[in-house]
C-alpha cells in the first residue's frame, strides 16, 4: 500500500499530526495528496544531490500540476482550480535551485515515515496489551477451572473413603460371626477361608485404589500450589510493586484468598482420610498393608504441601506509609506509619488466635555505616476479620514508628561498598503462628524495602529511591540493589513517569508529552526504546538540578494548584519551546498554549501569537509562574485578567484561543469567580502600573535536560546559575522614554523566533539529527510598551 494511503487510513491523532507537518508552505497537502503516487515514485534522495535529475522532475512536477488543473477545470471546480495555480507559481521560485525542491519533498516524506513508524509501535503496544489481559482472564479461567476439579476430586475420595470403612465394616462382621458360630465342618470352613480371603483381596484393592487416588489428588494440589505461590502470588507482588509508584494495576487479594483457602482446605481434608486410613489400619490390618507402607510418605508430602503454602499465604497488604508522607516505604524516624498484614488461607475459628509481632532485620548487610533501628509503638497484634474491610484475616498497625539504634557499630568496616541514607534500605519483618487441627507452623512475612529518612528535606530523594527500587528490581528483598544499581530502559522509565501524574491527578502522560521528555533526555532519536536513564542522571543525591527535581517539582505544582486543569487536558505541559513555537506560528491571533518551564524549579509558562507590522507572527511568552504567585492568584483566574497595554495605551488580553482553537472562555470558564469587575477579589492584583520591557530577550536558562546527549545518558548538570536566579541575571535594556525604566518580572521581551525544523533540513539535510539547535541564537524585539497586569505593590516580584 502507498505510504500516502497508509496514512490516510490512520486514527484521528495521527491525523492531527499530518496537519501540523503540512502546515508549512513547503509541500501543500493538496499536491501531496493529488500527486501522492507519483511522488512516491521519484528518487528524492538522489535528486537532492543530482542537479540534472532534480530539474527534470522539478518540470514533471509542473507539468502534473498542469494536469490536475486541467482535471478541475473539466469538474468546474473553481476553488481547485484556483489552488492549483497558486501552487504552481509557488512552485516556481525553485527554478533556479530544484535540489532545494528535492530536499523538500523528501523531508516531508521522511516525516510521514516517522509518523507511520509511530502509529505501527502504538498498535503493536496495543495489541500486546489486549493480548495480555485475554491472557490473564485466560489464566484465571483455567486455574478456576482447575480449583473445580481439585475441590471434585476431594468429594470422590471422601467417597472412597466412606466405602471403604463400609467394605471392612463388612468383612469384620462377618468374620467375627464366623468366630461366634465355630463351625467344625471342614468343608464348610474352606468355604468361609475362601470367601474371608475374597473379601480381604477386595478390601486391599480398595485401599491400594484410595492411595492412587490420594496421590494423584496431592499431585494436582502441587500443581495448583505452584501456580498460587510462583505465578499468581509473585504475579500480585510485582503489581503492588507497581502499585506504590503510581500505577493503577489491582492489588486486591479476595481472589487469591478464595484460591489459597480452596487448596488448604483440601489438605486439611486430605490429612484426615490420612487419619481415617490410620484408623482403620489400627482396627485391622494384614500382611502387605499399601497403608501401612504408603501412609507415611503420604503424611510427609501432604504436610510439606501445606506449610509451603501456608507459608506463602501470610502477606503484607498495605505497605508500610506515614499520613503525610511523599509516597508509601519512606519513613521517618519518631514518626509513626501504619502498616497491615493479610493471611490468605482464612478460617474462621483462628480468628483473634493467631499473634503477630513486627521486628527490624538483626543482621545487618555488607555496606558501611549501614544504620540499625527499632520498632516502637504496640508491635504485637491479632489476626483478626473485624479490622477487614473485604473480611480477611488481617493485623494492622496504625501506630508504629522507629528509632535508630546509637550503640554498636554495626555494618562499619565490613566492606568498602558504602550508601547515602536515601539508597540505605531496610525491610520490615512480620512473624506469626498458624496453629490448626494439630498442624503448626511459624509464619513470616516482608515489607518492601523502605526508605529511613531523620529529616523532612530528604524525602524527595528517599522518594525517588523508591521509584527506582521497584520500577525495576523483581527481587523485592534486595537490599543492595543501589550498591549496583541498574539503568532504567526508557518505556519502563516513561511508564512510570505517567503513573506519578495518573496517581496524583487522574490523567498520565500522553505519547507527545513523553516524547518531550525522552527528547530532553536523549536529544533527537530515531526510535527511543533502546535508551536508558541511569540513576545518577535521574537522581543523586546534593545535586539540585537533576531531572527528578525538575519533574517532582512540576508534579507537586499540578497537583497543588492546577490539577483541574490539567486533567481537563488544558495544560500541554511538557513541550519543548521549539516545539511550541511550530505549534503557535501557523496559528491566528490570540491562540496561546500552557507550558511547564524547563528551567524554572516548579513553573509554568504561556505562549500567545502576535502579529508584527509586518504581517508575520511573533510569539511572546511570559516568564514562568510559581507557587509564589499561585498561591495568592489562581492560574485560572490569571489567564482570565491577563492583559497588556498597546500603543494607544489601551488595556486588551492578548489570550484569545487555548490551542488548537478553542475560545478562552469556553475552555476556563467554568472555573471563573462569579464576581467580576471591580469586586472580583483577584482585581486588586490586576491594576495598571506602567512597567518598560527590555528590548531585548530574556530567554529561560537552560533546562537541566536540554544538553546534546548520546543514546543512553540522561540529563547533565548545568553550570552557572539555574532558574530564576539564571532568568533575573539578565540584564535589561528599557525603551528610550523619558521615565525610569522597569524590567517586568513577569513577561520576557520575547523568546526565540520559531524555529523553522524544515529549514534546518533544508539548510543542511545531510547532518540533520536534531529538531532544534541546542542555543537558539535567533530572536525579535518584544514591540509591547507597557503591562497591565502589576499593583503597586506587585506580588510577583
Amino acid at each position: 500500500m502507498a505510504q500516502w494511503d497508509k496514512l490516510r487510513q490512520l486514527s484521528a491523532s495521527y491525523w492531527q499530526q499530518l496537519h501540523e507537518l503540512y502546515d508549512r508552505d513547503g509541500l501543500p497537502m493538496d499536491v501531496r495528496h493529488y500527486l501522492s503516487a507519483w511522488i512516491e515514485k521519484q528518487e528524492w534522495q538522489r535528486a537532492a544531490r543530482d542537479y540534472s535529475l532534480a530539474m527534470v522532475l522539478y518540470q514533471v512536477l509542473l507539468e502534473n500540476l498542469d494536469i490536475q488543473h486541467s482535471r478541475f477545470v473539466q469538474e468546474e471546480s473553481f476553488l481547485q482550480q484556483h489552488n492549483i495555480r497558486r501552487y504552481k507559481q509557488t512552485f516556481q521560485r525553485y527554478q533556479d535551485d530544484p535540489c532545494a525542491l528535492a530536499k523538500t519533498i523528501l523531508w516531508f516524506l521522511e516525516k510521514e515515515k516517522e509518523i507511520l513508524d509511530s502509529a505501527e509501535l502504538d498498535e503493536q503496544v496495543q495489541l500486546l496489551r489486549v493480548e495480555q489481559e485475554a491472557m490473564e482472564t485466560t489464566c484465571q479461567q483455567e486455574l478456576e477451572r482447575k480449583m473445580a476439579g481439585l475441590r471434585n476430586d476431594v468429594q470422590c475420595l471422601e467417597h472412597a473413603i466412606i466405602c471403604l470403612e463400609e467394605q471392612q465394616d463388612e468383612f469384620d462382621f462377618k468374620y467375627q460371626t464366623h468366630k461366634m458360630e465355630a463351625v467344625t465342618d471342614e468343608a464348610q470352613r474352606n468355604g468361609l477361608m475362601k470367601l474371608f480371603q475374597s473379601l480381604i483381596n477386595k478390601l486391599n484393592e480398595c485401599r491400594k485404589s484410595t492411595l492412587a487416588d490420594l496421590n494423584k489428588l496431592l499431585d494436582r494440589t502441587e500443581d495448583l500450589i505452584n501456580l498460587l505461590v510462583r505465578k499468581e502470588l509473585v504475579d500480585w507482588q510485582r503489581r503492588q510493586q507497581k502499585s506504590c509508584i503510581g500505577a493503577a494495576d489491582n492489588v486486591c487479594l479476595d481472589q487469591l484468598e478464595k484460591w489459597f483457602t480452596c487448596v488448604a482446605v483440601c489438605l486439611f481434608q486430605v490429612r484426615e482420610f490420612l487419619n481415617k486410613l490410620e484408623e482403620l489400619v489400627g482396627k485391622m490390618s494384614y500382611e502387605n498393608d499399601p497403608v501401612k507402607v504408603q501412609k507415611p510418605t503420604l503424611q510427609r508430602r501432604a504436610d510439606d504441601l501445606l506449610k509451603d503454602l501456608l507459608k506463602s499465604s501470610f502477606v503484607v497488604e498495605t505497605q508500610p506509609s506515614m499520613p503525610q508522607g511523599k509516597g508509601p516505604l519512606v519513613l521517618r524516624t519518631n514518626v509513626q506509619f501504619s502498616v497491615k498484614t493479610r493471611l490468605l488461607v482464612k478460617f474462621p475459628e483462628l480468628n483473634h488466635s493467631m499473634k503477630v509481632n513486627v521486628s527490624m532485620s538483626r543482621e545487618a548487610p555488607q555496606i558501611k555505616g549501614y544504620r540499625r533501628f527499632n520498632v516502637l509503638g504496640t508491635a504485637t497484634k491479632d489476626l483478626n476479620i473485624a479490622e477487614s474491610l473485604s473480611g480477611g484475616m488481617v493485623a494492622d498497625f496504625r501506630h508504629l514508628s522507629l528509632r535508630e539504634q546509637k550503640s554498636g557499630g554495626a555494618g562499619r568496616g565490613i566492606s568498602d561498598i558504602s550508601l547515602s541514607v536515601t539508597e540505605e534500605l531496610h525491610i520490615i519483618y512480620f512473624k506469626t503462628v498458624f496453629e490448626l487441627k494439630g498442624f503448626s507452623v511459624e509464619l513470616q512475612a516482608s515489607s518492601l524495602p523502605v526508605v529511613i529518612i531523620s529529616n523532612s528535606s530528604q524525602q524527595q530523594s528517599a522518594w525517588a529511591s523508591i521509584l527506582w527500587f521497584n520500577m525495576l528490581s523483581l527481587d523485592p528483598k534486595d537490599i543492595m540493589f543501589f550498591a549496583n544499581v541498574p539503568a532504567a530502559p526508557w518505556l519502563q522509565f516513561a511508564e512510570m513517569l505517567s503513573w506519578q501524574f495518573l496517581s496524583a491527578t487522574k490523567r498520565g502522560l500522553d505519547d507527545d508529552q513523553r516524547n518531550m521528555i525522552a527528547h530532553k533526555l536523549f536529544g533527537k532519536q530515531q526510535n527511543y526504546d533502546l535508551c536508558k536513564v541511569t540513576w545518577s542522571k535521574f537522581m543523586k543525591e546534593n545535586s539540585p538540578d537533576t531531572f527528578f527535581v525538575w519533574f517532582d517539582g512540576i508534579l507537586v505544582m499540578v497537583k497543588t494548584y492546577l490539577e483541574n486543569l490539567w486533567r481537563e487536558g488544558l495544560i500541554m505541559g511538557f513541550v519543548s519551546k521549539g516545539k511550541e513555537k511550530l505549534l503557535l506560528r501557523r496559528k491566528k491571533r490570540g491562540t496561546f498554549l500552557l507550558r511547564f518551564s524547563e528551567s524554572v524549579v516548579g513553573g509554568i509558562t504561556f505562549s500567545w501569537v502576535e502579529i508584527d507590522a509586518n504581517g508575520e507572527p511573533d510569539i511572546k511568552t511570559v516568564q514562568p509562574f510559581t507557587k509564589v504567585d499561585l498561591n495568592q492568584i489562581q492560574f485560572h483566574e490569571i489567564i482570565r485578567n491577563f492583559q497588556i497595554l498597546e500603543a494607544e495605551n489601551i488595556p486588551e488580553s492578548p489570550l484569545l484561543f487555548l490551542y488548537p482553537d478553542t475560545p478562552k472562555d469556553e475552555a476556563f470558564g467554568k472555573w471563573y469567580s462569579e464576581i467580576s469587575g471591580g469586586d472580583n477579589p483577584y482585581m486588586k492584583y490586576i491594576k495598571t502600573k506602567l512597567m518598560f520591557v527590555s528590548k531585548e530577550n530574556t530567554l529561560e536558562a537552560r533546562s537541566p535536560m536540554s544538553c546534546d546527549m548520546t543514546q543512553g545518558e540522561g540529563p547533565e548538570p548545568m553550570n552557572g546559575l539555574y532558574g530564576e536566579a539564571a532568568e533575573q541575571e539578565d540584564e535589561s535594556h528599557p525603551l528610550s522614554l523619558q521615565l525610569e525604566p522597569f524590567q517586568d518580572p513577569m513577561l520576557s521581551s520575547s523568546v526565540e523566533t520559531p524555529v523553522d525544523e524544515l529549514q534546518l533540513f533544508l539548510d543542511n539535510h545531510n547532518l540533520f539529527d536534531s529538531d532544534f539547535s541546542q542555543h537558539d541564537q535567533v530572536s525579535t524585539d518584544f514591540s509591547l510598551s507597557a503591562l497591565n497586569f502589576l499593583p503597586a505593590q506587585p506580588i510577583f516580584q
